[in-house]
């Protein structure tokens, strides 16, 4: 059984947060454009599909002997952010909402796949290592870092499509902050006024940092790692 247990419980948490409030998302709603152009919120779902569908493949692969890459040296700029990465990072998620009739369709495949990803990866020893679809070797509980990343940065997106507030769980906040700003991640955010949504909004460059605020982190000395 994994003993680090945070990352496993924040994807639980956060994909399950998702799941609800994707209950109330219907007909047009579904075609809204998103930050991330060229996708709609549809379009944003099927790319949280793709990324979250690789971990079943990858726990029954076989193990490397040991591990060599961290959650955050996972996001290295490198090919994996290259110009045709991205393009066929964009058709993929339209490939997977395409497969569905409808939005709802897509929503409860995703409902399907989380849970069984989270089945699969919560019986795996705590030293179980992978091998991720770009070739690293990483710990199954860092390299869920990163799917936790995935669906609380991506479902901010969606819940800001929708002009709804976001539904952000604590469990998604410490996981993505403590990895993007590190352990004083809750101290500085109370020194820059912001509540988790903002500081994750902030970090991904989702929202641009006032002249106060980058005074403020020039002073304080944070500093944060690139997402890609």
């Amino acid at each position: 059984m994994i003993e680090d247990r945070a990352a496993l419980e924040a994807f639980r948490c956060e994909a399950g947060q998702l799941s609800r409030a994707l209950t109330g998302v219907h007909g047009a709603d579904w075609a809204r454009p998103t930050r991330c152009e060229p996708w709609s919120v549809r379009e944003v779902l099927g790319h949280i599909g793709v990324v979250i569908g690789w971990l079943p493949q990858m726990v029954e692969g076989p193990a490397p002997d040991r591990a060599d890459i961290s959650a955050a040296r996972y996001y290295r700029p490198d090919d994996r952010f290259s110009p045709q990465a991205n393009a066929a990072r964009i058709q993929l998620a339209r490939d997977l909402a395409a497969d569905h009739v409808d939005g709802a369709g897509l929503a409860a495949g995703f409902a399907s796949m989380w849970r069984q990803a989270h089945r699969q990866c919560r019986d795996e020893p705590a030293d179980r290592v992978v091998r991720t679809r770009h070739g690293d070797a990483m710990l199954l509980s860092e390299f869920l870092v990163t799917r936790v990343v995935e669906v609380a940065v991506h479902g901010l997106d969606i819940a800001d499509a929708l002009g709804r507030a976001p539904w952000l769980t604590t469990e998604a906040e410490e996981t993505v902050l403590g990895l993007v700003i590190g352990p004083a991640h809750r101290e500085h955010a109370r020194e820059l006024r912001w509540d988790g949504p903002t500081a994750l909004r902030k970090v991904t460059g989702r929202a641009e940092l006032t002249d106060a605020e980058s005074d403020r982190i020039e002073r304080l000395g944070v500093s944060w790692i690139t997402l890609g």
